[in-house]
């Protein structure tokens, strides 16, 4: 390996380091920004899905890790390393990156300057990190019992999403297009709240109403087939959006329980499961 690119990683894992211990949980990055380590699995098309519990790196953002042992445990494992990825949706920040791309023939600043007009929200001050294209990210902390879909040009053109499952490529990256970098200025804040109002348009949006029956029928126990399927890492997001789903249709009253039995089978706290199932009442605009 080249000693530019060896420093390079060297680099990288210092900033991940840092990262890390602001409670970032972070991952190599190869050059192209995907992640460096590749799957185990990529060879067997008959391995059933796989978030990590097979002990073994290569399963993207579900390495991501704030311990620093761990981290140093990736990049050794990864050495063609020049970049860490940053994972979103995760304790402590509940990270949600604004992604305002330069790709697109529409401004995406100016894009998400009128969305804030029209629905009245202002963006705070918080962390930007440029990168090399010319484009920003914003860094905002959600609530921790939200879960924030990834997405592309839903919001606006130009404007990505990067939610749970998600990652943002982190400060100090280096990449075949260049080095991302904060902003002046920011680089000391942490990410601020995100505003209530643009926190509803990067939630999924509503599906048309079709009530069913009490009873919730073959529908709700569809939504409770996929809370029960959950791998950890992914319970709560399952059952947030199933409570949503059931809301939506008009069974989530009835299907509070059989969600919460669910969630209980897949590891969650009765706790847990309510918050989540209470969060997704109040996003669909019902009474938890």
């Amino acid at each position: 390996m080249a000693t530019t690119d060896r420093q390079a990683t060297t680099l990288a894992l210092a900033h991940a380091l840092s990262a890390a211990e602001r409670g970032l949980a972070v991952i190599p990055l190869s050059r192209t920004k995907l992640p460096a380590l590749r799957s185990p699995h990529r060879d067997d098309p008959e391995a059933p899905p796989c978030h990590g519990e097979c002990g073994r790196f290569g399963h993207g953002v579900y390495d991501a890790a704030t311990d620093p042992n761990r981290i140093r445990e990736l990049f050794a494992a990864a050495p063609w390393a020049t970049g860490y990825g940053i994972a979103c949706g995760l304790p402590p920040h509940h990270l949600i990156g604004i992604d305002l791309d330069t790709k697109s023939d529409t401004d995406s600043s100016a894009a998400l300057r009128e969305l804030a007009l029209r629905h009245l929200f202002t963006i705070p001050a918080t962390v930007v990190v440029l990168t090399p294209s010319g484009g920003r990210h914003l860094w905002l902390s959600g609530p921790p019992d939200v879960v924030v879909p990834n997405s592309a040009g839903r919001l606006a053109p130009g404007i990505d999403i990067r939610g749970a499952g998600g990652y943002l490529v982190g400060p100090g990256s280096r990449t075949d297009h260049g080095v991302y970098a904060t902003a002046p200025g920011t680089a000391r804040l942490a990410p601020a709240a995100c505003p209530p109002a643009l926190l509803r348009l990067l939630l999924p949006p509503p599906r048309t109403h079709h009530p069913t029956p009490p009873s919730a029928g073959d529908h709700g126990q569809g939504l409770v087939q996929f809370v029960l399927a959950a791998h950890e890492g992914q319970r709560n997001t399952r059952l947030f959006w199933a409570a949503c789903r059931a809301y939506e249709d008009g069974i989530g009253p009835a299907l509070v329980d059989p969600l919460v039995d669910a969630a209980l089978n897949t590891g969650l706290t009765e706790r847990e499961a309510r918050a989540t199932i209470a969060s997704a009442a109040r996003m669909t605009g019902h009474r938890p």
